[in-house]
């Protein structure tokens, strides 16, 4: 194993989830200039993220339904097709009789 192969950064850093309302402290060499108070009266810096295991639908279970109805609408203006109709078939051509074949007699 490799000495002194980590940053001379590698410091405790807070984690803050804004959506779910959620902190963890763990170690980071992220560079960052807000700091927060942590609940054993220290001082460390602060990094906000969007999504975090507290507000990921894979770990909560919780699901958002997206407007597919609305993305269908926009698809159809944008390409100017309508998917609703049923389609016309095209006619074809009748399918012609296989040939006869002769039976042959195995002696």
């Amino acid at each position: 194993m490799k000495w002194d192969i980590h940053s001379q950064e590698y410091r405790p850093v807070v984690f803050q989830d804004k959506s779910a309302g959620v902190a963890f402290l763990t170690r980071s060499t992220i560079k960052t200039k807000q700091t927060i108070t942590w609940t054993d009266g220290n001082e460390y810096p602060l990094h906000n993220v969007d999504i975090s295991s507290a507000s990921h639908p894979f770990y909560t279970g919780k699901q958002r339904f997206v407007d597919a109805a609305g993305r269908i609408e926009r698809f159809r203006r944008k390409f100017g097709t309508d998917y609703t109709q049923p389609k016309k078939k095209a006619k074809q051509a009748p399918a012609e009789k296989p040939a006869e074949t002769q039976e042959w007699d195995e002696e």
